[in-house]
């Protein structure tokens, strides 16, 4: 059986190493455990339980008869190392050194240089001043609310759409072949369209300010040339989806409107139609001012009856009922009565019974004037809703012209005359504390979990 001695106590009491020397186990305090548990200072030596031999000194010399002597040596640096602090040294360096080091090596070494190509522009929109001077008449330039027209255009230059129309004019796995022996930074031959996509949107970069209204695109390529190409390539499709957005919208609102205008014309064609078919199976204009001829007429009838009866009462008190003249009298009122009779037949004060008989066949006045009515009435609403329409079509127009997008680029694509990418001390640094970070997180919650276990 053995004994744990610390082989830090070098310098402890003679009786503490008397007692080990003598094989009796020496408790600790429980705070000189803590501390050693957190100092990491856990090194412990096998003692024999058995006492150690005793060695026999001259009497004469020292005039001891017999000590107990055991010396601990000092042990080295590397004897001092326990396992633990082995592994966790071997690990760091298998672990952070090494890779961190081949990759500083790759980046500083055999990066291929990138070059980059940046190009500034902004969606607007064309909205009417509101000045009162001559120029306050004209349109002028906006941004407007063109924010979602902005982020529909990022998308689309980061989309797999702009990618195949990249890739119809430019060789992107030519331009973008491994240089050398950098892989990393390089486009495989016949890789899916996932991973060119990914590869794409880690060479294109577009960012947009939201105050300003400003967007960045930054291309990068492994020539300065190919890299500003590729940019001035992106804005041209940029720009003729921005148009093609503005005609889309322009084009719908013009066509709800341009809609409700032929809707109106057919209706009013149709009114003007229907009151023409009247007018020529009535043969009148309007028959309100036939009206007021039949009624002027069967005023003057009636007033020329009123003067005969009165003619014909004068004969009657001088001459005799069978005299030509009161005969002639009598005539001729019968004649006016019938006259006036159907003159107010025409009109329309006939039997009401009998014009219902009759139906919508009827040609009184009346009858003539309420269908009349409704049709002029159809034909005004008509004209009234066609003009409506007209106006809202030209609103709709100026609507569409003030909302009109259009990509305005104030800084064209630059050529680059030195790299800037990669970053080559700044990936190494991430890479090695990237590496340092998972190192140590790993050690210690491995040490955490078996030191609590």
């Amino acid at each position: 059986m053995a004994v744990i001695k610390n082989a830090a106590s070098n310098a402890a009491p003679t009786d503490l190493t008397d007692n080990r020397l003598a094989g009796k186990e020496v408790v600790k305090p429980r705070s000189v455990h803590l501390l050693e548990g957190l100092l990491g200072n856990d090194d412990r030596l096998l003692v024999p339980t058995r006492p150690a031999p005793i060695a026999k000194v001259n009497p004469t010399r020292n005039k001891i008869h017999t000590i107990i002597t055991q010396e601990v040596k000092k042990r080295s640096f590397l004897g001092s190392l326990r396992l633990r602090h082995a592994m966790i040294i071997v690990s760091f360096i298998l672990f952070v050194a090494i890779p961190g080091t081949l990759a500083s090596i790759y980046m500083i070494f055999f990066a291929a240089d990138q070059y980059h190509s940046t190009a500034s522009f902004s969606v607007r929109s064309i909205e009417a001043a509101g000045g009162s001077d001559i120029l306050g008449m004209f349109t002028q330039a906006s941004t407007g609310n063109t924010q979602s027209d902005s982020y529909i255009l990022m998308d689309y230059i980061r989309s797999e759409r702009m990618l195949a129309d990249v890739e119809k004019k430019f060789d992107l796995e030519k331009i973008y072949e491994a240089r050398g022996v950098d892989y990393f930074y390089g486009l495989g031959a016949g890789l899916p369209i996932e991973n060119k996509l990914e590869y794409w949107r880690s060479m294109v970069d577009v960012n947009y300010d939201h105050a300003s209204g400003i967007m960045q695109l930054q291309v990068r390529a492994f020539d300065p040339k190919q890299s500003q190409e590729i940019a001035q390539f992106v804005i041209e499709k940029s720009d003729d989806l921005v148009n093609n957005l503005s005609a889309e919208a322009r084009n719908g609102v013009l066509k709800t409107a341009g809609d409700e205008v032929r809707s109106a014309e057919e209706r009013l064609t149709k009114a003007r139609v229907a009151v023409r078919d009247y007018r020529d199976v009535s043969q009148e204009v309007d028959p309100v001012e036939g009206a007021k001829l039949a009624a002027q007429l069967i005023g003057g009838l009636e007033a020329q009856l009123v003067q005969m009866n009165a003619d014909l009462a004068t004969a009657l008190t001088q001459m005799g009922e069978d005299t030509p003249r009161v005969r002639v009298l009598k005539a001729r009122i019968a004649s006016v009565e019938q006259q006036l009779d159907s003159e107010r037949r025409r009109l329309g004060s006939g039997n009401v019974a009998e014009k219902s008989a009759r139906g919508s066949a009827t040609g009184d006045v009346a009858g003539r004037i309420q269908q009349f009515e409704e049709l002029e009435t159809e034909r005004e609403f008509a004209e009234r809703a066609y003009t409506a329409s007209l106006a809202s079509l030209e609103k709709a127009r100026l609507d569409a012209s003030s909302k009109q997008r259009y990509l305005a680029v104030f800084n064209q694509p630059t050529l680059s005359q030195m790299a800037q990418y990669p970053a080559r001390y700044l990936n190494s640094f991430l890479v090695s504390l990237g590496l340092l970070f998972a190192w140590a997180v790993f050690v210690m919650g491995y040490y955490n979990i078996r030191d609590r276990t």
